[in-house]
């Protein structure tokens, strides 16, 4: 049995229960003095407890696995290779509501559909809400649109709906299966290199092959994953999309229901847990013929998985930070060897190991080179802001350009990876910083609710009106954020709007759909945002991006900066000009002879990607080497520090061939929530090395001396050192 808890190793129960052992099953069990939610891995005749303090099973949940046998071998295989407890893993596979022992079956639920019986005179009545309701469900043309859907419109969305409801113009209906959706778009003509990716992935339906979908940005990706989607469709498969970011999810979903017939579901952290549960078991039962997702959804049952797409496979999203730390990426390349599928990795600037796994020869590279339509690469140009005036962060140059495509009618993007006003408030006359009493950090002001606010803890506290130093009031807000660029470009352009997205301005359910859409149809002529604007976003109408305070990338402490701030600055330039008016991206610096920052510009990623990998080859780093790191916490720095040296001694004693043990030495952020963190750097030129290594490591870590004294954790494959 497997149960959820920081224990390696799955632990025996005697089984009183008048049922079948099925492993992949949910069980009630005593654990301690709780009772939780085991998960049956074996069946075993003779245990090694004494049959006196083997405990009984109390319940059995199913009478099918929640997790069949596929998920299982991969959800085992990722424990080992994570070195993560059984348990937990298993755990963090299932919704929440399963986790809790609610049966896995579908329910019955809402789903609402346009009765078209009255003129458009009429429908054009009623407030805000209510025509946004109406569009929506006008737009689906008869079919049946879930709550989950009309719900991301506003919270006051029932009440608006009982009206249209009331006067007849909505149907209710409720159903225990998703309605099958009927494609209404029109597919477009392929070019010549995506007709040539679509076949290649059809011809490996049925058998593993890994693709690399290499696209410059607007050169119709999505369209290559449509048409091999529909394909696997055809056949009777199901296909995968993964995704990082929650804000893709809804616009992507959009897309493929106007492309897309059968049945499709999402399964992301917006959804609440019924509807998650509900689509989880759409997915599990095999009725959903595509899910769209967030990174768990690579840990979903599909029992007629037929393809698996992950989209903006660079992006640091798709690996889990804390607990059960697994990349959804590796394990998409996993589940699909399993499953004997095609998986597809699709990006514009694929990251370094993705491109040494082509070079190697375990991916298949489809370039994806020209731009769809009428629409041409933009022009990149390095503005040299040294020895220049800056107005609130950006330069003269800079305000020309917007003012020049304004006038022009285009739309303009001010990118600056930061959020809040401004990231530090100092005292001009002692130099004293406003810290966060629990982190290593400054607090960062946040003029719109007159707070300081800590955006790695999330501590606040009321803006003070002295220095706590000493007093004075002479305080300074110094930095830039997107509240502040936003707010000088309201004053230097009163007639325009301008629209701020970021995740303090999106808080609200719905607000960033509204803020997208005003930013698509134009209506917001500037745009201010961080790295939520950065990919998958198609703004027709933007023809100008600035991108504020490019040079943080070039002195990262982590190896990976450099490869992170190329690839961002080619997915920001990649919102301009995608429609048939050229782009122009204007690039501020104080760098403007560093040569990655020249290659960059003048020759592309990709030439920027094979110099940055040649120095890590050189310095044997990722993905030329493996990596580990322990990290370990606790409320004294002594105790972590010590901990993690019996760790490095444990190490060295039965270390397995060429292990190089680096530290122990403080985060780069040592104080964090109260906590003071360090870490432990293990890096081998063998991934078997490093593997026995970690074995030998977790099956007796949690016997050491200073286990029990902090928190601590093994993440195999850090995408970040922080």
């Amino acid at each position: 049995m497997a149960v959820p808890s920081p224990l390696y190793g799955v632990f025996d129960y005697r089984w009183k229960q008048h049922l079948p052992i099925i492993p992949g099953s949910r069980v009630l069990v005593p654990f301690g003095r709780r009772s939780v939610t085991g998960v049956v891995v074996d069946e075993i005749e003779q245990s090694s407890v004494p049959e006196s303090k083997l405990r009984a099973v109390h319940k059995v949940f199913d009478t099918e696995p929640v997790l069949p046998p596929d998920i299982m071998n991969l959800l085992q295989w990722a424990s080992r290779y994570y070195h993560h407890p059984l348990g937990e893993v298993l755990s963090s596979a299932l919704p929440v509501l399963l986790r809790r022992g609610k049966a896995c079956e579908l329910a019955e639920q809402e789903f609402y559909r346009w009765l078209p019986t009255t003129s458009d005179t009429e429908h054009q009545k009623g407030g805000a809400v209510q025509q946004q309701l109406i569009a929506c469900l006008r737009e689906r043309k008869g079919q049946a649109v879930p709550a989950a859907n009309l719900r991301l419109i506003s919270p006051r969305w029932r009440a608006s709906l009982k009206a249209l409801i009331e006067r007849g113009w909505v149907g209710v209906e409720q159903v225990s299966q998703l309605p099958s959706n009927t494609a209404i778009g029109e597919a477009p003509n392929l070019l010549a290199e995506q007709a040539d990716a679509v076949d290649k992935i059809h011809k490996c339906l049925g058998k593993f092959q890994g693709f690399l979908l290499k696209g410059v940005t607007g050169s119709g990706k999505t369209e290559v994953y449509l048409r091999c989607i529909e394909e696997a469709s055809a056949r009777g498969l199901q296909s995968l999309v993964l995704v990082p970011e929650i804000s893709l999810t809804p616009q992507l979903m959009s897309r493929f229901e106007h492309r897309l017939s059968g049945c499709l579901v999402s399964l992301h952290s917006g959804l609440n847990d019924t509807e998650r549960l509900q689509n989880w078991v759409c997915a599990a039962k095999g009725h959903a013929d595509v899910v769209i997702g967030t990174r768990s959804s690579i840990l979903a049952p599909m029992p007629k998985l037929g393809l698996i797409v992950v989209d903006e496979e660079h992006d640091g999203s798709l690996k889990q930070q804390d607990g059960f730390r697994y990349h959804a990426r590796d394990l998409a390349m996993m589940r699909a060897r399993d499953m004997s599928c095609p998986v597809v990795l699709g990006t514009a600037t694929p990251s370094f190991e993705s491109l040494n796994n082509v070079r190697a020869g375990r991916l298949v590279e489809l370039p994806l080179r020209q731009r769809a339509g009428d629409a041409v690469p933009p022009t990149l140009a390095l503005v040299d802001i040294r020895r220049r005036k800056l107005i609130e962060g950006m330069s003269d140059r800079l305000m020309d350009h917007i003012k020049s495509h304004l006038e022009d009618d285009g739309q303009a993007l001010v990118f600056i990876n930061r959020r809040g006003f401004a990231p530090t408030l100092l005292c001009n006359d002692c130099g004293a910083a406003a810290d966060c009493r629990r982190c290593d950090a400054h607090m960062t002001v946040h003029v719109r609710t007159n707070q300081l606010r800590c955006h790695h803890c999330g501590s606040e506290r009321q803006m003070p009106v002295v220095c706590d130093s000493c007093a004075s009031e002479n305080l300074d807000r110094v930095g830039y954020g997107t509240e502040r660029i936003a707010d000088a470009l309201v004053e230097a352009f009163p007639d325009v709007r301008v629209a701020r997205i970021d995740r303090d301005s999106t808080r609200r359910k719905g607000a960033l759909e509204k803020q997208l859409d005003r930013a698509i149809s134009g209506e917001a002529r500037i745009l201010v945002g961080t790295q939520m604007l950065a990919k998958g976003h198609h703004f027709p109408k933007l023809t100008l991006v600035c991108i504020l305070d490019a040079d943080r990338g070039l002195f990262g402490t982590d190896f990976r900066s450099l490869e992170h701030m190329g690839q961002l600055i080619v997915q920001v330039a990649g919102r301009a000009g995608r429609e048939s008016r050229a782009g122009t991206v204007l690039i501020q610096t104080r760098n403007p002879d560093n040569p990655m920052l020249q290659t960059l510009v003048k020759e592309g990623y990709e030439p920027f990607a094979n110099v940055a990998m040649d120095d890590r080859k050189m310095a044997e780093l990722p993905p030329f080497s493996f990596m580990a790191l322990v990290r370990a916490e606790a409320v004294d720095a002594r105790e972590a520090h010590a901990f993690l040296l019996q760790v490095a001694e444990s190490l060295e004693l039965h270390k397995a061939g060429t292990l190089d043990v680096m530290g122990p030495a403080p985060a780069p952020m040592e104080r964090l929530g109260g906590r003071f963190r360090a870490q432990l750097l293990l890096q081998s030129n063998k991934r078997s090395t490093l593997n026995d290594s970690l074995f030998r490591l977790s099956t007796g870590i949690d016997q050491l001396p200073g286990a029990r004294k902090c928190r601590w954790s093994i993440d195999v494959d850090p995408v970040d050192l922080f």
